[in-house]
């Protein structure tokens, strides 16, 4: 069975402090869930303007990255399943980044998109994929496997046939390169999640999951409403089918993820009220 894990963007609000974190990592062992994925400007200090920038883009990542992450996790008892990392970084020192995963016990490292980046241009995309290859087969040879992780981004077309995340497919080596699928992103961009997961196949070793609907009851004005993130379960994904296509490629993990919209604006209460979604799956 997949290890139940919480990606740590979740949880940047309630990491501010190390009696804080202790007390968040073990709400999230009680709830079920077996590990975390680290992201690694989370577990380092980082500049008060890269926290500005993701505060401002509803993912505040807190003062986590003043705390001893190694500790924390073996003392919550929790299984780090994958380092987030940026391609820069990758690039610049592969081997400190395959380094820091071996020194979680982690296999995968996971870049999480490209940002500043045209995944409208066609000729783009060909180097994004030659840059993955180079990257994973770099880390391929320090033992650790590279992973991309898709947004809503890679569904913007790059000619009359294809979309970006088209060519990351198709021209990226499986010997090298393979898949983190959130199926939310692609959801949320008006795609087929579940095709996307099938063509995927057993390249998607690591699956972020998350639901979409809305608490809004609407208006006088207008019946429509907005969507945004929900806990599992509670949404209008059909996340049955999307367990079944993921359970049947053996993921090594499944991660929930969101950013907002949590009930009482707490994270802890979000990924409580998720586990009881998988619990029920498992």
């Amino acid at each position: 069975m997949p290890i139940k894990a919480v990606q740590q963007f979740m949880l940047g609000t309630v990491l501010n402090n190390e009696q804080q974190a202790k007390e968040t990592l073990a709400a999230m062992k009680a709830a079920g869930y077996d590990g975390i994925e680290l992201c690694g400007f989370m577990i380092h200090p980082i500049g008060f303007v890269v926290k500005l920038l993701t505060k401002a883009a509803g993912m505040p990542v807190g003062k986590g990255g003043n705390l001893d992450w190694h500790k924390l996790v073996q003392e919550a008892g929790l299984k780090v399943v994958s380092l987030h990392t940026d391609l820069g970084s990758l690039e610049r020192d592969a081997h400190a980044v395959a380094e820091e995963a071996k020194s979680f016990g982690t296999e995968y490292v996971v870049i999480t998109g490209m940002y500043r980046f045209d995944y409208g241009d066609e000729a783009t995309m060909h180097e994004l994929a030659k840059r993955l290859n180079k990257a994973g087969e770099t880390l391929q040879k320090e033992g650790i496997h590279l992973l991309y992780h898709n947004h809503n981004c890679e569904l913007r077309p790059v000619n009359a046939a294809k979309r970006a995340y088209d060519i990351l497919l198709e021209e990226t080596d499986p010997a090298f390169v393979n898949f983190e699928f959130d199926s939310y992103w692609f959801t949320e961009g008006g795609a087929n999640a579940l095709a996307w997961m099938q063509r995927l196949g057993s390249r998607m070793k690591l699956w972020h999951i998350n639901d979409r609907g809305t608490r809004i009851t609407g208006s006088a004005i207008t019946p429509i409403l907005k969507t945004d993130s929900m806990e599992l379960g509670t949404g209008n994904m059909d996340l049955d089918s999307l367990m079944t296509q993921a359970l049947s490629v053996n993921v090594d993990a499944i991660i929930l993820e969101s950013h907002r919209n949590w009930v009482d604006n707490s994270p802890v209460k979000s990924f409580q009220l998720s586990a009881k979604y998988l619990a029920q799956k498992f």
